[in-house]
């Protein structure tokens, strides 16, 4: 694939102009059915957001172009699902490979709607699962709603390392830059790595392990920060290049929603819906994380006293470090993904956790946006509620396991969320720009 991959990358450097197409056509062949199981899309994917993130397109361009063309991949294939309903098993590749279908079909009768967004993040699974969607004729507009929020998501976990990647090679960093992101970069590679093994051999000390190295982590940045400024500072600089008034907006919004306020009242609305289907232990996990989180953050904040970046035209007072719209995201969503995958297989556990981490880091990323906090202040608010969660999962689990909730509550719980969620986007979004003035 060298070679192979090695023209293509060289055309497009000499051909900036086809970028744009290209980073469309790829994200779109890489949710096509049957194509995107034999097409290296996501090497071919990564490859094109460097050379976007290298000048040639915006973040937001990007970004956009990826979801569009990932939308258009799921259309196509689910609409070759209905058409062609059982018949689909005769299409070429299908024919000499009966266990492409056979695995999709299977998760898709297990999970259903869920597959469809977790499964977005499995290889095997992404370009087969509309396909499957539209053969047991899905309701359209059921998948469509599915099908956008999967494709924001994938966009943005498998474009953006991408393009980050072009924008820092292309940019003059400080001295320094490549081995303090090479450590920090290589230790969460280790922790993540380590995490997924264990788990997916079932260890018995799997969230001991997940919550042991969450903490040396934590430890790394508490003791180690003033030593990162190069890492911090190189990549502040690398976002506030390619800050833009639209993206502005969303992220002012983001970073609203994720202030203490609002976490608390979705945090308090989890537990106190999980008390009243009387899901006790599900909602001591679930306090437990979410507390014990928000005092951590409070007590470490304050005793690190770390100075915010000199981003905001009106700086805030408040310190830096952790940073508590890190902590509390993640530990909201972290828990979530946790419930989520109570009952699933490891490798599915693996995935809710994956698709969790997404709205939490794109909260916790505004707060980098937007200057009102260092790079670090967030991976430290991460490992935080990492760790918290983590020793919680541990704790509720000690004599059994905590088991998998009834759809019926999720049926309360999730619409609750998105209803507050949503209104917090509606409160919002008018607000936003007046209240952060740069």
């Amino acid at each position: 694939m060298g070679p192979w991959l090695d023209s293509v990358t060289g055309w497009l450097t000499v051909n900036p102009q086809w970028l744009a197409a290209a980073v469309f056509i790829v994200a779109c062949v890489e949710c096509l059915a049957i194509a995107g199981l034999i097409v290296p899309g996501t090497v071919l994917l990564f490859a094109v957001a460097v050379l976007a993130g290298s000048g040639a397109l915006s973040l937001g361009e990007t970004l956009l172009l990826g979801f569009l063309g990932g939308v258009l991949g799921d259309i196509v294939s689910y609409f070759l699902g209905r058409h062609f309903h059982q018949n689909i098993r005769r299409l070429p590749g299908l024919r000499h490979h009966p266990e492409w279908m056979a695995g999709a079909e299977a998760y898709f009768q297990r999970y259903g709607i869920a597959s469809l967004l977790v499964g977005r993040f499995i290889g095997p699974l992404r370009p087969m699962l509309p396909m499957v969607a539209g053969m047991f004729d899905m309701p359209f507009p059921r998948f469509a709603v599915v099908s956008l929020l999967a494709a924001a998501g994938w966009s943005l976990a498998y474009l953006l390392p991408g393009w980050a990647t072009g924008a820092a090679i292309r940019l003059p960093l400080p001295e320094g830059f490549w081995p303090e992101a090479g450590i920090v970069a290589g230790s969460i590679a280790v922790m993540v790595g380590l995490s997924a093994n264990s788990s997916l051999r079932r260890h018995r000390r799997a969230t001991i392990w997940i919550s042991s190295m969450s903490l040396l982590i934590l430890i790394g940045l508490f003791i180690g920060y003033p030593h990162l400024t190069a890492l911090d500072q190189g990549l502040m600089t690398l976002i506030q290049e390619h800050r833009s008034p639209a993206l502005d907006e969303v992220a002012v919004v983001f970073t609203l929603i994720g202030e203490f306020r609002n976490m608390f009242m979705i945090s308090a609305l989890l537990t106190v819906l999980l008390l009243l289907t009387r899901q006790w232990r599900h909602a001591i996990f679930a306090g437990g994380t979410l507390l014990f989180t928000a005092l951590g953050n409070t007590a470490t904040k304050h005793f690190f006293a770390r100075v915010r970046p000199e981003v905001l035209s009106d700086p805030l007072t408040s310190y830096s470090m952790p940073s508590g719209h890190a902590s509390g995201s993640f530990a909201l969503f972290l828990t979530l993904a946790v419930l989520a995958g109570r009952g699933q297989p490891p490798r599915m556990r693996l995935t809710w956790l994956l698709v969790g981490c997404l709205p939490a880091l794109t909260i916790s990323l505004s707060r980098v946006y937007l200057g009102a906090h260092w790079p670090t202040d967030v991976l430290a608010g991460a490992m935080l509620a990492a760790c918290v969660c983590a020793v919680s999962l541990w704790l509720t689990q000690r004599q059994t396991s905590l088991n998998a909730m009834p759809p019926k509550i999720w049926w309360l719980v999730l619409p609750s969320l998105v209803a507050l969620f949503g209104f917090f986007v509606l409160r919002h979004m008018p607000h936003a720009m007046l209240r952060y003035a740069y």
